[in-house]
């Protein structure tokens, strides 16, 4: 009886092992192969990525700087510029990236000064290097936020007067510096347009605020300078579109 007990149990004990073994091969067979799906995965997404991005925008620009005038200093109101620019990119990965761009718009202020009627523009040439930072670069949809340092060029002014100055004998100029440097920020979303992703509807918001005074010293005899020393801050939004290569 023992004999036959013994001859039951072993092949049972053996059968037993072998099926437990099996399983934990195929859980580790099956782990491995989810995770040889998910590199798969990943280096496909990496390959959709189109490293090199082009674009072109149309920015409309909200603005407002004071102003002195004969009789002290005018608050200015908040006007809107027309701006255009061009971007280029580097995606590093799908959230990851750098983008510079320059973009030209007005500040434009009138104001009265006492009977005259002044008419300030000043033009800009705007150059941000920005980190760009994505959802997903290569996905339908992506929203993306931006910040970095940006350098401005003054391009020119002109102050335009009409009315008559009465007994005032001081002249109003515009003494500007050549440029100036501050953080601009933003934040964006891109539609595609097409099946490959590679080109795309850009919109979104791009604020700049100066670090430096606009202002520069004048030292002209009867004339004072028109421009408050203050920095300059600026608000807009933008719509582009955008090629990835």
């Amino acid at each position: 009886m023992k004999n036959l007990k013994h001859v039951i149990f072993i092949p049972l004990f053996f059968l037993t092992a072998t099926m437990l073994f099996a399983e934990t091969s195929g859980g580790k067979d099956s782990s491995s192969v989810s995770s040889i799906n998910v590199e798969k995965k990943s280096a496909e997404d990496d390959d959709e990525l189109k490293h090199i991005e082009f674009g072109i925008r149309y920015m409309p620009t909200f603005s407002s700087i004071d102003m002195n005038s004969s009789n002290g200093v005018v608050e200015g109101s908040f006007t809107m510029s027309n701006g255009f620019g061009g971007m280029l990119g580097i995606n590093f990965t799908q959230n990851l990236g750098i983008q510079g761009e320059i973009n030209y718009y007005q500040i434009n202020q009138k104001y009265a000064d006492g009977s005259l009627n002044r008419d300030l523009t000043i033009n800009y040439l705007n150059i941000p290097v920005l980190l760009s930072l994505n959802t997903n670069k290569a996905a339908p949809v992506n929203l993306n936020f931006v910040a970095g340092p940006q350098f401005g060029i003054n391009v020119g002014s002109n102050l335009e007067t009409s009315g008559s100055n009465g007994s005032d004998t001081a002249k109003a100029v515009v003494a500007l510096k050549k440029g100036d440097v501050g953080v601009a920020y933003g934040a964006g979303l891109e539609f595609a347009l097409n099946k490959s992703h590679s080109f795309r509807l850009d919109l979104g918001f791009r604020g700049f605020y100066g670090l430096v005074n606009m202002d520069s010293s004048t030292n002209q005899d009867g004339t004072y300078n028109v421009i408050v020393s203050a920095s300059r801050k600026t608000y807009g939004g933008y719509v582009g579109l955008a090629w990835m290569f």
